[in-house]
């Protein structure tokens, strides 16, 4: 009698993707699960339980004290399960073990490996995955497929003195336009709608590449791509600020009329201190320089408070600048001294406490304005793009805001107008500080 003959398949390990950080870690993390499908890995994003057999690729963010801890903990976190048996290996990657690699090998040692920002094939390799270029371009969405964040360039050239990024992420590094056109594509053949332009730098675009700055002539080519509705910018840069992308936001109904430029302070004093490279005056003429030629733009800015030095003259200077300027959207955070930088070489003279104040006095002056931005859209109908669906609403954005950072739209969902991912019109209602509620219009 004949026995059948058994095939012993060995499954290849789980990878389950840890993603810590901004929206480039974000991208960075898609790029890299992108790559280890196409190796047929069984890969997942941030597995709510996790295998004996998984291996666990921790993204990690060293930008800013809080970004750092949550980094450290999450390690900590994965080695100690490591060390119980629970997972099968730890790999470390991003902005924190590029600037740290040395000092994590000596204190956490049971990492199986650390990576920086740019040893993506590294990874690939240590995990038995080739890199395959034919993927270029090629990502696994960790965000809804409607909208996806489109990294078009990385590193910095800025010599901003507050600032690591450019000790973690290198100079300045556009990827070219054909490059780029090509990944819009692809990811709108996959349902994408909204494409969100993230850098260290959106502004400096072309420069290196081209000898001149083409932010425009790449918007109006991703305008082109069949089927984006919406392109959204990001990390915007005020000096030397090439004003022809306010004609491109012009002339294109797919690009939103928003911006986000964070201006850091508008203190003569701290700007100069900060390398910024620009004064008061020409911020204040430059905002009114892009509200003039937009008319209807909402501007996003992100400032710090308790920078060295930082006076109480200086604080107030710039919270009544913020006052007067009325941003449609912005963020405050206070001063992390970080080594290795220009600013390191200052006393970090600000105690926290009073650091924490000044951000607490600029957002409630902030959430005041955007209190009465808010009422004026009562009334009016807006285009809304639909992004998830919580008990009895849709909840979506306007082209005036982005994913996570800005104002939510909450629509009823008692009529069947909407799925996630569409767009729709939407009449509000009511409004609140930072949310906005309303009825889908047919």
């Amino acid at each position: 009698m004949k026995t059948k003959k058994t095939i012993s398949t060995i499954s290849k390990p789980r990878v389950n993707v840890i993603t810590l950080g901004c929206s480039k870690n974000v991208y960075d993390s898609e790029v890299l699960m992108g790559q280890l499908k196409g190796n047929a890995m069984d890969v997942v994003h941030e597995a709510e339980k996790v295998g004996k057999d998984d291996i666990v690729v921790i993204n990690t963010c060293g930008f800013i004290d809080n970004a750092k801890q949550e980094s450290i903990d999450t390690i900590l976190q994965y080695s100690e399960l490591k060390e119980k048996g629970k997972v099968g290996k730890v790999i470390v990657t991003g902005c924190l073990s590029e600037r740290y690699k040395p000092e994590l090998e000596a204190e956490i040692t049971n990492v199986d490996a650390y990576f920086g920002t740019n040893d993506l094939q590294n990874i690939l390799s240590s995990l038995g995955a080739d890199y395959k270029y034919e993927l270029i371009g090629e990502r696994l969405l960790t965000t809804p497929s409607h909208f996806a964040y489109f990294k078009i360039a990385e590193g910095c050239n800025r010599p901003c003195s507050f600032c690591a990024i450019p000790l973690m992420r290198g100079k300045h590094l556009s990827k070219p336009i054909e490059e780029l056109v090509k990944e819009a594509q692809g990811l709108v053949r996959n349902g994408t709608k909204e494409l969100i332009l993230i850098a260290q730098d959106l502004t400096y675009y072309g420069l290196d590449l081209y000898g001149k700055r083409r932010l425009d002539d790449l918007l109006r080519n991703l305008s082109d791509v069949n089927g984006v509705e919406w392109i959204r910018l990001q990390y915007a840069y005020p000096s030397g600020f090439p004003m022809e992308i306010l004609d491109v936001m012009n002339e294109r109904e797919n690009i939103c009329n928003y911006l986000d430029m964070p201006l850091q302070h508008i203190s003569d004093n701290m700007l100069k201190s900060m390398r910024r490279g620009i004064t008061k005056q020409k911020t204040t003429d430059l905002v009114n320089e892009i509200r003039d030629k937009v008319p209807n733009i909402a501007l996003r800015t992100t400032l710090i408070c308790g920078y060295p030095g930082e006076t109480e003259q200086d604080f107030q200077e710039m919270k009544q600048w913020v006052e007067e300027t009325k941003f449609d959207r912005l963020g405050c955070f206070t001063y992390s001294h970080e080594e290795k930088t220009h600013a390191h070489t200052l006393e970090d003279n600000v105690p926290q406490e009073v650091k924490e104040r000044r951000v607490e006095e600029i957002m409630e002056v902030q959430q005041g304005i955007s209190f009465d931005i808010n009422q004026e859209k009562v009334g009016k109908t807006f285009k809304v793009l639909i992004d998830k669906k919580e008990g009895d609403y849709f909840v979506g954005r306007t082209e005036f805001d982005s994913p996570e950072v800005d104002n939510e739209v909450l629509l009823h969902a008692s009529s069947n107008y909407s799925t996630v991912g569409s767009f729709v019109n939407a009449k509000i209602e009511r409004a609140e500080d930072f949310d906005l509620y309303g009825q889908i219009v047919k």
